[in-house]
Parts: structure tokens; sequence; C-alpha cells
């Protein structure tokens, strides 16, 4: 299987920086990983209507790593970076116009 490139939006990069460093870490290698495995048994699919990309969640305790996933372009493109609660996914319209 050829390998996905990864791709973290500014604003992502920026959360992550802000991560404390034990977190920051664990966050850095699991979006590492994901040019092996888009789809980690650790992710989940999110619900978003009419997109030609997959949007999926990885949970790391309380933070969250948004991401979509191009199969026809193998790419995977980090959006953000949350700490849940009170992160609610109400952003996700706003982060997708972001990889436009």
């Amino acid at each position: 299987m050829t390998a996905f490139r990864v791709f973290v939006t500014p604003a992502a990069l920026r959360q992550t920086r802000q991560l404390p460093g034990h977190v920051r870490q664990r966050v850095i290698r699991a979006i590492d990983a994901l040019a092996h495995e888009p789809r980690p048994a650790s992710s989940q699919a999110l619900r978003q209507a009419d997109l030609r990309i997959e949007l999926r969640r990885i949970r790391l305790a309380r933070w969250r790593i948004v991401y979509a996933v191009s199969e026809t372009d193998r790419i995977v493109d980090v959006l953000a970076v949350r700490r849940r609660p009170p992160y609610d996914y109400g952003d996700l319209p706003g982060l997708l116009r972001s990889l436009t």
C-alpha cells in the first residue's frame, strides 16, 4: 500500500505547538502514523453531508485530532487539535473551508 501524504493546516500546527509537552508528543506520533494508516482503530468517522472527502477524528485522552482523508489523492489533511470538552465539532464547515 502506498503511503499517504500528511498535511497539517497552519491552525492545527499552532494548536499542536500550544499543547503540554507530553500530549504534544503523543499528538505528533499519531499524526505521523496517519501516513501509513489513515483509519487507525482508534479513529472514528465524523458525519458530514455531501463531501468527497472522509472526515475522521482520533481521541487521545481529552484531546481530539480532526482530519480529512482523500483516498483518490492519497492525502490526509489535519484540520484541528482540540480539547474535549468543550469542543463540539460545530466549526467543521469552517475547518473544511481551510482545505480549499
